[in-house]
């Protein structure tokens, strides 16, 4: 059992197996893993019977609205019981934790441990016992009491080992001459390599490892695009011009997901950001105008048509479509690139050109 537990601290998408024997070990449904700040819960995993929950503990945010995150992270540094953290019955029925979520479930009995975090967080793990199956026994407390120095160190490798993994990834994205840093779900930055550091045109480092574009409407797209990563259905803003301090259109931002195997507990990046510098004044190729901004191809064949001077009329004609509906594309073309007037697409589009080979 233990050196499963220090097998997950190089490996986090093992931690449902140490769950599971846990959970045998214990006689309860299945476990949970979670890191949870101020805000909520950042990251889990868990047994396969409880996935399900620990996701809308996330996402509705019981995890904040609920007492008994709080109650565990103010009990005594070990496993603990509902007795050692509610008086009654009554008390549980009036948290939400149990009232919209483990009750309905027909779970309500289990144990769990919180351990802090040197980066502020919380680690949690939860046990969860069927209600009709009574509380967890304390000869099994004191079981998980002798394990649970080795779940806090093997939870603290991993949380290093991303970091370093986050560290790593923006300095190769160095190497290919891209300025990029990597953020969390909440926007704060885990890793920025020297090449974005330096751009103090564009962007302004905040406290608390934050960062803020000194274009605001960039800033506004940087923070929508951060919101939506986690919302189903959402239209994400993903790439969009970024003027600096001269209000000139200096470099166009991509915001890059990152999906997969990063919901797995400690995989705490949600995305890259990048910056592209512009470069000579030309127009560029359609499908290069497409790959920057996520246009549609009619969009960027408008977008380029602004570029090298022409209007909406001429545009309509020479496509054979409607005005109105060039007019829909060139809205279309304004929101995804961030700008608020033509003559600022044009601005934009025109310093962008294909980097000549050996340049």
């Amino acid at each position: 059992m233990v050196d499963e537990i220090y097998e997950c601290s190089f490996a986090p998408e093992l931690w449902p197996n140490v769950l599971d024997r846990l959970a045998r070990m214990t006689d309860a449904v299945g476990g949970t893993f979670f890191v949870a700040s101020s805000t909520g819960v950042q990251s889990w995993t868990a047994s396969e019977p409880l996935r399900l929950g620990i996701e809308l503990f996330a996402k509705t945010g019981l995890a904040t609205r609920g007492g008994r995150l709080a109650r565990l992270r103010a009990a005594h540094p070990g496993f603990v019981l509902e007795t050692d953290l509610y008086d009654t019955e009554e008390e549980m029925a009036a948290d939400p934790v149990y009232r919209e979520l483990l009750w309905p479930a027909g779970l309500g009995w289990g144990t769990g441990t919180a351990v802090p975090l040197p980066t502020g967080e919380t680690l949690c793990l939860t046990l969860e016992r069927f209600r009709t199956r009574g509380p967890i026994e304390t000869d099994i407390i004191q079981q998980l009491d002798g394990l649970r120095p080795h779940l806090a160190r093997s939870a603290l490798m991993s949380a290093r080992l991303q970091l370093e993994r986050a560290r790593i990834a923006s300095e190769t994205l160095a190497l290919l001459g891209l300025p990029a840093l990597i953020f969390d779900h909440q926007g704060k930055v885990l890793a920025a390599n020297k090449l974005i550091e330096a751009l103090t045109d564009q962007i302004r480092w905040l406290a608390r490892d934050r960062i803020s574009l000194k274009d605001s409407s960039a800033h506004s797209l940087f923070e929508r695009a951060v919101a939506n990563l986690e919302v189903e259905g959402a239209t994400p803003v993903l790439s969009f011009a970024s003027r600096g301090v001269q209000a000139s259109a200096a470099m166009v931002v991509h915001v890059v997901p990152v999906r997969g195997a990063s919901r797995d507990i400690f995989q705490r990046c949600a995305g890259v950001l990048m910056m592209m510098p512009i470069s000579f004044p030309e127009a560029p190729p359609v499908e290069l105008v497409r790959s920057l901004f996520d246009l549609t191809p009619a969009e960027a064949r408008v977008a380029r048509g602004l570029t090298t001077g022409e209007t909406v009329e001429t545009i309509a004609s020479s496509t054979g479509v409607s005005r109105n509906t060039v007019r829909t594309q060139v809205q279309g073309v304004l929101e995804k690139t961030g700008c608020s007037r033509q003559a600022e697409v044009v601005a934009l589009l025109s310093g962008i050109a294909v980097r000549k080979a050996g340049a």
